[in-house]
């Protein structure tokens, strides 16, 4: 453990993360494990910002476009599989270069997940129904009153979080709460987390113009190649969901748009308002040279 370390890039999307953790690979050598879970889906890839050919080519990069929307996918299966993805690196070099927005899924790797009891599959199966047949607003319901504290802290529009929180409440009688902050999981690697941030003027200004270029490169095509499947997990995501409101007509493509961006600022919000919790970050300003972010990162690892 002494000479491993996870150098952990962190920082609210549109930022500047995928271009600084490819210069970090390329300054320790080392490979990239994608920790962005709208990133896993193979037929997601302009709606998540995923990384272009050219990018992937720079550096080795794991978990980006592995799975498919229809397969079953959960945060503990990525803690398992990029955990035992970085034990074989790790074998190779002493780096390894960890990168997303997806905090829940960083803090699985870093530290482990909390440990929940298993409940009747039933429950989730009868939930995901009722989320088909009525959508998530009566779950968000439900699950405010069972455990108002979890849900507090949440966000409420994702449909995986809710379900999966109602499921143990449900099955167990007791809130999904008090299964948390338990004892971190012991890792044979140390981390060293550095954020990219800016101005929340410039944040904002830099999703927006993310946007213009996803739909100039063909978002809208690919949303419409996914309606079919809109119903998915996966796709209950910005980017398509309102695209598919714009598909549906009730709304036209103008403010479809629009939502995009607005609801892309709502979630960087969300990131920061997570990733600002952790004392252990090293936060930067995204135009910081990656010379002086090298230089930081090799002076902690002595």
């Amino acid at each position: 453990m002494e000479n491993r370390y996870v150098i952990n890039v962190l920082g609210p999307t549109a930022i500047g993360k995928t271009a600084l953790s490819i210069k970090l690979a390329n300054a320790f050598n080392t490979e990239i494990i994608s920790a962005d879970s709208r990133q896993f889906y193979k037929e997601m890839s302009i709606g998540t910002a995923a990384p272009s050919n050219e990018e992937l080519a720079q550096a080795p990069h794991h978990f980006i476009q592995h799975i498919s929307i229809e397969d079953d996918y959960s945060v503990g299966d990525f803690e398992k599989e990029a955990i035992s993805t970085s034990e074989a690196l790790f074998e190779k070099q002493e780096v390894l270069i960890l990168v997303g927005g997806s905090g829940l899924y960083v803090k699985s790797f870093t530290e482990g997940l909390d440990e929940f009891p298993e409940v009747d599959a039933d429950i989730r199966v009868a939930l995901n129904l009722q989320l088909q047949e009525e959508g998530i607003a009566p779950l968000k319901l439900k699950l405010q009153d069972l455990d108002p504290e979890y849900f507090a802290k949440i966000d409420t529009d994702n449909p995986h979080r809710v379900i999966r929180a109602l499921a143990i409440c449900i099955g167990t009688g007791s809130t999904f709460s008090s299964f948390l902050n338990k004892p971190k999981k012991t890792r044979s690697f140390k981390t060293l987390s550095i954020g990219l941030t800016a101005p929340r003027e410039i944040i904002y200004n830099r999703i927006n113009r993310r946007v213009d270029i996803m739909m100039d490169e063909g978002l809208l095509d690919e949303a419409q190649s996914l309606y079919q499947k809109r119903k998915l997990n996966a796709l209950n995501t910005v980017g398509y969901k309102e695209l598919f409101a714009f598909f549906e007509g009730r709304m036209d493509l103008e403010a479809a748009v629009e939502e995009i961006k607005k609801n892309t600022r709502r979630f960087a919000k969300r990131q920061l308002t997570w990733f600002r919790k952790d004392e252990t970050i090293k936060w930067f300003e995204h135009e910081t040279p990656a010379e002086e972010i090298i230089a930081y990162l090799r002076s902690n690892m002595q």
